[in-house]
């Protein structure tokens, strides 16, 4: 029994184009997993851009809350520090070392070490002369 050659082609033929889709197929996976690869490095890039825009603008928006109605001192005598308290005020009997939060914000570490120390009355005044 003689297989007719153009039934050996046609199935030549279709394993040719299997190995190929197969082939095409494995090329779009690929470019498929480098695109999401990339996308996620975009992600954490514009997370991380986002964070300091916030911080900047957070920096810059305490500069000025002094000035609100809400702020129980007077914004004359408030200085600016920004890191790692906000500022302090000055007052004609005491000093005040404020710090801005958002509704829902904590104090960082360093923050909660400097109000425990300010607590614990381990707050010194120097003066240190240069000549």
């Amino acid at each position: 029994m003689e297989v007719p050659i153009l039934l050996i082609k046609v199935t030549l033929g279709s394993w040719v184009l299997l190995l190929i889709s197969c082939y095409l197929l494995f090329l779009y996976a690929k470019w498929k997993r480098k695109q999401a690869a990339e996308e996620r490095v975009k992600t954490v890039a514009q997370i991380g851009r986002n964070r300091s825009l916030s911080t900047r603008y957070g920096q810059i928006t305490e500069q000025f809350l002094t000035l609100v109605n809400a702020y129980p001192y007077d914004p004359k005598n408030f200085r600016f520090l920004g890191s790692p308290i906000d500022g302090v005020q000055f007052e004609e009997d005491k000093i005040v070392i404020v710090e801005f939060k958002a509704a829902g914000s904590k104090l960082s570490k360093k923050q909660k070490k400097i109000r425990d120390l300010i607590r614990s009355r381990k707050v010194d005044f120097e003066l240190v002369q240069v000549s």
